[in-house]
């Protein structure tokens, strides 16, 4: 994003009124490649492919802040692949990775992984280094380091499933799972931070906590990402797109100041459990109405998000979660007309 987009976020995360309804998205695979019209393996595979796409997208659409903003990443498969996840790739559906972990014995196998050398980290971040010329002489910056979350990371490790289990009946085994991804994801950051200067946030994906109870988010996850959000960042943005009830209300403690929320609650509802300490980046349905709807659907919702926010000034416009496939230029610009 520009500079002056990056001072925009950091108003609306203060709380400062800015005059205008700005528009947010958070951009990646699901929905740059075909946009684009590429190949999801392109996109991946070859590093002008993925600059010209997320080019075109800031050109295209001037107003709107694309977050994290040039996200170099390789689906789900980027941070599984430093623990020497199986990642298969095909040409044009989402990678995965195979599971590495198959018992809790496995887990003292694991080893904290090198973010400089193992897996595809090196990869990803090599691509942000080369493009970094191109991008800031369009007057954008890099100024996010980007994970999956850790709970997300253990979910890809083990299966979504194994994993709650296992946080149910040996929680001994997922603390030590969870200590071991913690202390890995720190490193990853420092190194992103290193090794680009222009970063000053943060922004991490974690959907499993939207699969856990209070106690349980309370014992697995709380502890984990509030030592992960303990930074010197000014934006420190989390998407859970899955249902936020049991969570939402301790986003403010963790140091979160930014976040992306599914459909689950309304923006008054976000606003009243988080006491208005954090901005929201959402949240008109994505699928049904962002990708599915007709312009003028996507217009109406808009219309009555902005109704919904007034007197609300932490906000950023957006769909619920990240951008969906399939969403057209028109859908995009019939959002961002509305706002006007």
């Amino acid at each position: 994003m520009t500079d002056k987009q990056w001072e925009l976020v950091k108003a609306i995360v203060n709380g400062e009124k800015t005059g205008q309804a700005v528009s947010g998205f958070i951009i990646d695979c699901p929905w740059l490649p075909e946009w684009y019209g590429i190949s999801i393996l392109d996109y991946f595979s070859n590093d002008e492919l993925w600059l010209q796409a997320n080019l075109k997208a800031i050109t295209t659409f001037p107003d709107v802040i694309f977050l994290p903003g040039f996200w170099s990443e390789y689906g789900m498969c980027t941070e599984p692949s430093a623990f020497g996840a199986k990642n298969v790739f095909f040409k044009n559906e989402f990678p995965f990775a195979n599971k590495v972990i198959h018992s809790t014995e496995d887990i003292d196998n694991l080893t904290v992984p090198n973010p400089e050398t193992d897996g595809l980290l090196p990869f990803m971040l090599n691509r942000l280094v080369i493009a970094r010329p191109a991008i800031e002489a369009v007057g954008h910056k890099i100024h996010f380091s980007v994970s999956r979350g850790p709970l997300n990371i253990a979910s890809f490790l083990m299966g979504t499933t194994e994993f709650l289990t296992t946080m149910m009946m040996d929680p001994d085994a997922t603390h030590r799972l969870m200590r071991i991804i913690t202390d890995f994801l720190k490193s990853w950051h420092k190194l992103q931070h290193d090794t680009i200067d222009s970063i000053d946030g943060i922004m991490m994906l974690d959907d499993i906590v939207g699969f856990m109870g209070e106690d349980e988010f309370m014992e697995f996850a709380y502890p984990y990402l509030k030592e992960l959000y303990d930074t010197n960042d000014t934006i420190k943005l989390f998407h859970n797109d899955a249902d936020c009830t049991q969570s939402v209300k301790y986003y403010p403690e963790l140091g979160i100041n930014l976040y992306n929320p599914g459909i689950h609650m309304s923006l008054a509802e976000l606003r009243e459990a988080t006491g208005n300490k954090i901005a929201i980046l959402g949240n008109i349905p994505p699928r049904d109405v962002l990708a599915a709807g007709s312009p003028d659907e996507v217009s109406a919702a808009a219309k009555a998000l902005k109704t919904q926010a007034e007197g609300f000034d932490r906000i950023l416009f957006s769909c619920a979660g990240g951008m969906p496939p399939a969403v057209t230029t028109e859908n995009i610009q019939a959002f961002i007309d509305a706002l006007k």
